[in-house]
């Protein structure tokens, strides 16, 4: 499996940004610029919180499994994959989202004079931050999950398994 790379998520949130940016001013020329909902932000940090908790948990489990601790209970293979897999699939998609609602927000800064469309802007800052949490989070579920080196990589940095 691949690792992420943060100039792979930062382009998708750059090229959503500016796409959400075009979007939001061609469709404020024609009619109103739909809500940016509060639930996007609540629903993004759920999402970090939970792989923050996977990652905090398979941490804490590995580390006993390494240690030998009696009692210690292990990590299955599939389940720190799945858990892989979900948190590279959040972080690509709340890269997206975040740039979306990044690119909404700015334009939305040109109307803070606007009540509401001050609150929008500030819902749109919120899920900007979450989904920024949401990757965060998935970056340390992958560093987490990450297997050593077997020796026998292209790049001859890995370290041999113990």
């Amino acid at each position: 499996m691949k690792q992420l790379r943060l100039g792979v998520l930062a382009g998708l949130f750059a090229a959503a940004g500016v796409l959400s940016w075009g979007g939001a001013r061609l469709w404020d020329s024609v009619g109103t610029l739909p809500s940016v909902p509060l639930a996007a932000s609540i629903v993004l940090a759920v999402i970090a919180a939970i792989l923050l908790a996977t990652a905090l948990s398979t941490r804490t489990r590995l580390r006993a499994q390494r240690e030998r601790r009696p009692g210690a209970k292990g990590v299955e293979p599939l389940f720190a994959a799945r858990a892989l897999v979900f948190g590279q699939a959040s972080a690509l998609v709340a890269a997206l989202v975040a740039g979306m609602y990044g690119g909404t927000g700015v334009f939305l800064l040109s109307y803070l004079d606007i009540p509401p469309r001050r609150d929008q802007a500030i819902y749109a800052g919120a899920a900007v931050v979450a989904g920024i949490a949401v990757v965060a989070a998935a970056l340390f579920l992958e560093r987490v999950c990450r297997l050593p080196e077997d020796g026998n990589d292209h790049d001859g940095t890995g370290a041999a398994a113990a």
